[in-house]
Parts: C-alpha cells; sequence; structure tokens
C-alpha cells in the first residue's frame, strides 16, 4: 500500500480538477492505497522572510509530503500555466533552501479543463519545476483531458467511456510510485 498526497491546483467550490481526482482514487487500480488530499487554500503567500519560522499550514504541507511515498498533481490550466496557488504551495514545501519535501518523490501530473487542449500547457510548466525539484515524474501516460459530458458520471465516478484510460494511468503512476519509493 502505498501513501499518496494528492495536490490539487485549484481552490473552486466546484473544481472539476477536484472532482477528476475524487474519481481517480476510486478507481479499481487505486484500491488499497491511502490518498491524503493537500490542504494548500490555507497557505500564506511565500514570503523568504517567513523560510525561518513557517506557519503551520506550510508544516502540515511538508509533513504530509516528506510522509508520503509519492505526490498526484491534478491541475487546472490558467493562462497557459499552472495556477498560482499551485505554485505557491510547491515553493513553500521546497523551502527553506536544501529542505525541500519534494525531493526524490514520485509524481503523476494530470489535469481536466473546458479546452480542447485540457492542461497540456500547464502541464509542461508543471514538469519543469518537478524536474528542478528532484521529483522523478511519469512520463507515459500522458493525460490532457477535457472537461465533457461521460468523463465522469452523476455520482462522480470515472464514466464508462473513460474508464480505461484513466485506470490505466492510475495504475501506471501507481506503479511509478511503487518503483520509485
Amino acid at each position: 500500500m502505498s501513501k499518496i498526497a494528492v495536490v490539487v491546483g485549484s481552490l473552486r467550490a466546484e473544481s472539476f480538477n477536484r472532482k477528476l481526482a475524487d474519481a481517480l482514487i476510486r478507481l479499481p487500480a487505486a484500491q488499497g492505497h491511502d490518498f491524503t488530499f493537500a490542504d494548500i487554500g490555507s497557505l500564506p503567500l511565500y514570503d523568504q522572510d517567513d523560510d525561518g519560522d513557517q506557519a503551520d499550514s506550510v508544516k502540515a504541507l511538508k509533513t504530509l509530503i516528506a510522509g508520503s511515498d509519492g505526490v498526484m498533481f491534478v491541475t487546472p490550466e490558467y493562462n497557459r500555466s499552472m495556477p498560482g496557488v499551485l505554485k505557491n504551495a510547491i515553493d513553500h514545501a521546497s523551502r527553506p533552501y536544501g529542505q525541500s519535501a519534494w525531493a526524490g518523490k514520485p509524481a503523476g501530473v494530470i489535469g481536466v479543463s473546458v479546452g480542447a487542449i485540457g492542461t497540456a500547457l500547464a502541464q509542461q510548466h508543471l514538469r519543469n519545476v518537478l524536474a528542478y525539484l528532484d521529483m522523478p515524474t511519469l512520463g507515459a501516460p500522458e493525460a490532457f483531458l477535457q472537461w465533457k459530458d461521460g468523463l465522469l458520471n452523476e455520482d462522480g465516478t470515472v464514466g464508462a467511456q473513460s474508464a480505461d484510460f484513466l485506470g490505466g494511468w492510475m495504475a501506471g503512476f501507481l506503479s511509478y510510485v511503487a518503483i520509485h519509493s
């Protein structure tokens, strides 16, 4: 059983990406693993002056990441990049310099958007940051999802048309975590 930190890059109450993350952890491939959602909405804006006395919310994020076997990032795309709230969380948990909670943690990146290209550019920017943070990141299968009817069922589970692909992505991610943990 792997412990997986789930970082959703959206704070919106009806976030498509939060719904996707909830559906992913209900897939058969995810059974037997422990998924914990990170609270990135309570983090203050990153300020290097606070590195010596980090907020409790920052300490909680770093503890979650440090205690996890892997990290699943589920993010929307804002203005052709990752959301600021996600970058803020990444910056907090990587500081102070030399004390990054992210280092060595295997990662999976997925996301959904209403646009036809899904979250391709946000994922590419995120992958660049994760490479710098020394996080081995699942390269394939890539998952650039468009939010549309049938992706998820009304009960929040993965839809029949998406089940094989998303089940394969989740199985691939969890295997990647097992290899790198």
